[in-house]
């Protein structure tokens, strides 16, 4: 695209959408200190933005809450992605994989019964645990993870029957899942009963869990989270069923940041079990606690004095006792983002949701015993010297997935996947997204070798997709054409990656350039293209976000960058969006560099061939914006005016950051209602 304004003919007529008018100014949060300048933003060289995790769907495969969150030089929580998958049915075998010091991914396909009565298999870090659909069972024990243990899921599991015929049993610690000084777990749809001590007990500093989507019940003391005197553990529960359970429902004993929001607690009337007491906060326990419902139960919320419960949305229907608030806590939503049900939907929500589920697990041994891994080294131990080579060694029309395992090094080579190589990943093996990285400095000036002509801009790409289901991780891709050395060429745009196909994931990536950096397409003008970026990093200074497609940059660094000869101009976006479709969302991102004040936009409207009936959207909400963003962020571009397009911000902060102005849109709440990462994606939910 040119840097320059386009002498395309002039949109006349167009009406301004409704949707985007000006709204109420919202208030601002504060700013928080951030300082700006460095090459890759303010989280330094490798470290990642904080979690604001998609609102996924109950069945979804990925890690929410405080499980999502960077931390503990751990990125979120995806458990054994990275290794084999391997299908269980002794309990030898779930030992031998469990207790692995590699990455596994552990499927479990039968009722496991455990011997003797009550052990717990300790579980070593990088590790998903998953039942295939309801088959899952583990019975008479439980899983133990230790100090330091991090990076695990335990999903999708019966775990059940280590009681001992003792109620109050003192004598035998037999819990389903328990933790001592762990990091970075997800449990999650599980359906945990009828042990001889904790169904969960998060204890001794574990921090960054979340406990989502199970089934709790038959139990006396169910979830206790504590046994320290720190006050240092951040913790998610939510959708969880609680039912049959007398007390530690949680217990939340001096835990920093306690979120519980859209649980189910069910005492029964006339049963043998009584509930003691529900939600409690110990100690110097912070807890919000929110859009819960309480039924039947005794005590359904209790403090002590030192601690601090703000009570939000919940319902209680038939409870009696204490029902207790007070102190100031927290947001969450400054850690993660999320999405609550009402309180009145949950009962119907979590019996519904709640526990294992046919859909989770059952698919996965089939499909990875299709899937491939394809090495890239320079060493002469791998499979391919060249990222291409490997692409090139992928089927045609390969049903399943194909990584590419690319050692660290710089590969000075252009990549192309065809479109009849969907299902590929590329993923850097090293220890940083920088120590592997695929660079190269065609711009769309530069004549091609055969003398046919230039490779104009989406030819000047160093990688380009054209296939679906498309997925990069840990690695850099870069243009660095050499904008100064070269300006007798016609067409600095220079492409560092191109995508033109559905369904494109990017995870702790680097993209880097100066103009056209991330070409965002389509495979046509007619055809669907959707991209989700999360955890990276996009470098440019012009136009540096751009194309039609409907794409989403999530928790994510967007680092402005001077031009060639020093001076500071630019623009982050140039959407080309079709007027049925949805352009850009950037999200939950700090947009920053070391660039002169005001000295860059937001975006400008592209009516690629002068298009008039495009309709460019871009979308910025809840991101931090630096100081070198224009207080006016938009603008035209080849004699469209943005006006008559879709362009609007959504609580950003920061000192780039402004109220609502006729020259700056702001959505309203209920306008922003509809403009979130699921709108943007649709039905595809991106999986590790």
């Amino acid at each position: 695209m040119s840097e320059s304004k386009q002498h395309e003919r002039r949109a006349r007529h167009r009406r301004r959408h409704p949707g985007l008018t000006v709204g109420i100014p919202v208030a601002m949060a504060a700013a928080a200190g951030l300082t700006y300048g460095t090459a890759f933003g303010i989280f330094g060289e490798d470290a990642q933005p904080k979690a604001a995790a998609t609102t996924l769907a109950g069945t979804g495969n990925v890690a929410d809450g405080f499980a999502s969150v960077n931390a503990l030089g751990q990125n979120g929580t995806y458990g054994g992605r990275d290794g084999k998958t391997v299908t269980v049915k002794t309990l030898a075998d779930l030992e031998k994989y469990a207790t692995a010091a590699d990455p596994y991914v552990i499927v479990v396909a039968a009722t496991i019964t455990v011997d003797p009565k009550g052990k717990e298999i300790k579980v070593a870090s990088d590790k998903t645990i998953v039942g295939a659909g309801t088959s899952g069972q583990i019975v008479g024990g439980g899983f133990f993870l230790g100090q330091g243990v991090h990076n695990v899921i335990i999903r999708n599991l019966t775990i059940r029957d280590s009681y001992a015929g003792t109620w109050n049993d003192k004598e035998h610690d037999f819990d389903a899942v328990q933790m001592d000084g762990a990091h970075h777990v997800w449990i999650d749809h599980n359906d945990l009963r009828h042990m001889a001590d904790g169904l969960i007990d998060s204890r001794k500093d574990t921090t960054y869990l979340t406990v989502s989507w199970n089934k709790l019940s038959d139990n006396n003391k169910t979830f206790g989270i504590g046994w320290t005197e720190n006050t240092t553990a951040d913790i998610t529960v939510h959708h969880n069923w609680f039912r049959e359970t007398e007390q530690r429902n949680p217990s939340t004993d001096n835990v920093a940041h306690a979120h519980l929001y859209n649980n189910y607690l069910q005492d029964v009337a006339g049963t043998d079990i009584t509930s003691s007491y529900g939600n409690y906060a110990r100690g110097n326990t912070r807890m919000v606690l929110e859009n819960s419902y309480f039924e039947g139960l005794n005590n359904p919320v209790t403090k002590d004095s030192t601690a601090s419960i703000v009570q939000r949305g919940n319902v209680f229907a038939g409870t009696s006792g204490r029902n207790e608030s007070g102190g100031t806590a927290f947001d969450p939503k400054s850690f993660y983002d999320y999405t609550p049900d009402k309180g009145a939907d949950v009962p119907s929500k979590v019996k519904a949701g709640a526990g294992p589920r046919t859909t989770i697990g059952g698919a996965t041994k089939a499909k990875a015993a299709a899937e491939t891994t394809l090495t890239v080294g320079k060493d002469g131990n791998a499979q391919y010297k060249t990222v291409q080579s490997a692409v090139n060694a992928v089927p045609a029309n390969n049903a399943a997935r194909v990584t590419v395992s690319i050692a660290p090094g710089t590969y000075r080579e252009t990549v192309k996947i065809p479109s009849d190589k969907p299902h590929v990943t590329l993923r850097g093996t090293g220890g940083s997204r920088k120590d592997t990285v695929i660079v190269y400095d065609n711009a769309a000036g530069t004549p091609k070798p055969d003398g046919s002509g230039t490779y104009g801009t989406s030819g000047s790409a160093t990688v380009a997709v054209e296939a679906d289901d498309f997925q990069a991780r840990n690695l850099t891709i870069s243009n660095d054409f050499d904008e100064k050395a070269n300006q007798n060429l016609s067409g600095h745009q220079a492409v560092a990656l191109r995508t033109a196909a559905d369904k494109a994931f990017l995870d702790s990536v680097i993209v880097e350039g100066d103009q056209d950096t991330l070409l965002l397409d389509t495979a046509s003008k007619a055809k669907l293209g959707r991209a989700y970026i999360r955890n990276s990093y996009i470098v440019g200074n012009t136009d540096f976000i751009f194309g039609r497609a409907t794409a989403v940059v999530d928790r994510s660094v967007i680092t402005l960058k001077k031009r060639w000869d020093g001076t500071s101009q630019g623009y982050v976006t140039a959407p080309s969006t079709a007027p049925d479709r949805k352009g850009f969302l950037i999200t939950n991102t700090t947009v920053t560099g070391d660039v002169s004040a005001r000295s860059f936009y937001l975006g400008r409207n592209w009516h690629a061939g002068g298009d008039a009936t495009l309709d460019p959207q871009t979308t910025v909400r809840d991101s931090t914006l630096s100081g070198a963003i224009r207080a006016t962020p938009w603008t035209d571009m080849g004699g469209f005016s943005w006006k008559d397009d879709r362009f609007a911000e959504y609580k950003n902060k920061g000192a780039g950051a402004g109220p609502a102005s006729g020259d700056r849109p702001h959505l309203t709440d209920t306008q922003a209602a509809n403009q979130e990462i699921t709108d943007w994606l649709g039905t595809w939910t991106p999986t590790p």
